[in-house]
């Protein structure tokens, strides 16, 4: 058999142990990020199918809040009665509108009307819905002129940018949320299909939750290039743990070490070359605790990201930001999926199969109207949901944001994509 010169054996056996020492090391980073299935479920359903609505018990201190504008009379009005029709007519929790303009004696009587409960009209105060002081108007204007002629979904849209950051760091602060722990944010256009016949609000206290969504999807990336770079440098400045929450959101590089680094000179990616995965809760449906969101930790978030000036600069969603602060500042066991509720927002449907005997098609309270709601399934959770559709989009968001709270695959009760 020839041999190899002595040089060239000992070279292949540095640039073996080298790349083993590498593929190793890579294969270490990899685990890391891994979030394993926990001990237990930390997240299950507040309720399977259907019950008698308890009319007469305590409420938490709690509202719904719509942002609007008189022109969208029309559509708010769907949404309140599908909102009614599902839920608040057993419970009758508070409505409260905001507008960054005077209301309409028209939204206001049509509103008030439809709200079973007390609904209350605020104008959002003018600093809380403009450009705040720092961004310069022209420059921050130019850019979304740039944005919009790039084809970054609603760049264009100045109102937009200022929905975004007002969601994101001013909602909590108006006025007429003050006296209030609780809020479920709903929007014009959106539909609901299951009866809600429990208290959403109260099962949120008892459970120790923080935040509650019904859809996680993927962000569009040129909308947020660089916000997930600048909350990671934030998570390392404050050294904020790495909770399994935040390892949901990532997708960590196989380029091995020192290499990986190198990544790190893309916006998107953090100091170390790993990249957020774009999946998000998405914002225009969540019931959460306010006081989460009024917070110190939350807060200094906000004031950090606000200064940067990527709410106009570039498309920054609230979305997004109320999506890698909770990965950021909240544990696994303080989210809630209401994988139970029918929702429906353009384009987006998402919702539950019926829980097999568990519709009460005799209730005096819920009404007598078997054969309105979709068929039963085993498996199912839902009450009385009137879609046949379970989702219309995949599912790969929900498996990986879920996996924190030991659950795997498909959420039950749904059809698999």
């Amino acid at each position: 058999m020839p041999r190899f010169p002595k040089w060239r054996s000992t070279r292949f056996r540095v640039l073996l142990t080298i790349f083993l020492g590498l593929a190793l090391e890579d294969l270490f980073h990899q685990y890391y990020y891994h979030v394993p299935r926990a001990s237990q479920p930390l997240d299950t359903p507040f309720q399977v199918g259907c019950r008698e609505p308890k009319t007469d018990a305590p409420r938490e201190n709690a509202t719904i809040i719509m942002l609007a504008r008189n022109e969208d009379l029309d559509s708010a009005i769907a949404t309140i009665q599908s909102l009614e029709d599902h839920f608040n007519r057993w419970f009758h929790y508070p409505v409260v509108f905001l507008n960054d303009q005077q209301w309409s004696n028209e939204f206001i009587t049509k509103m008030t009307e439809t709200v079973s409960g007390e609904a209350k009209f605020e104008v959002i105060p003018s600093e809380m819905f403009d450009y705040p002081e720092w961004i310069n108007k022209d420059d921050a204007k130019a850019s979304m002129a740039t944005q919009d002629a790039n084809g970054i979904h609603r760049g264009g849209m100045e109102s937009y940018h200022h929905m975004c950051r007002f969601y994101s760091g001013k909602f909590y602060d108006v006025k007429a949320l003050k006296q209030y722990k609780w809020y479920w944010r709903v929007e014009p256009h959106v539909q609901f299909y299951c009866a809600i016949t429990y208290d959403p609000f109260v099962e949120m206290a008892k459970h120790g939750k923080k935040y509650g969504y019904t859809v996680a999807l993927w962000e569009l990336d040129n909308t947020v290039p660089s916000l997930f770079r600048l909350i990671s440098d934030y998570k390392k400045e404050k050294r904020i743990k790495t909770t399994e929450l935040w390892k949901s959101m990532i997708n960590p590089s196989w380029i091995p070490f020192p290499f990986r680094s190198l990544l790190s000179s893309q916006s998107w990616r953090d100091a170390s070359g790993d990249a957020w995965n774009l999946c998000h809760y998405w914002s225009n449906f969540e019931i959460a605790d306010l006081d989460f969101f009024r917070g110190p930790e939350y807060r200094e978030v906000f004031d950090y990201l606000d200064r940067n000036g990527g709410f106009y600069f570039e498309r920054w969603g609230d979305a997004s930001v109320h999506s890698l602060a909770a990965a950021l500042l909240l544990e696994p066991h303080q989210l809630h999926h209401f994988r139970d509720f029918g929702y429906y927002h353009d384009p987006w449907i998402v919702c539950p199969a019926n829980a097999r005997g568990g519709q009460l098609p005799n209730s005096d309270v819920l009404g007598s109207e078997s054969g309105k709601w979709a068929e039963e399934q085993d498996g199912g959770i839902g009450c009385r949901c009137e879609c046949e559709e379970r989702r219309n989009f995949q599912s790969v968001c929900f498996n990986k944001l879920q996996k924190a709270t030991a659950l795997e695959g498909f959420a039950p009760g749904f059809n698999k994509w």
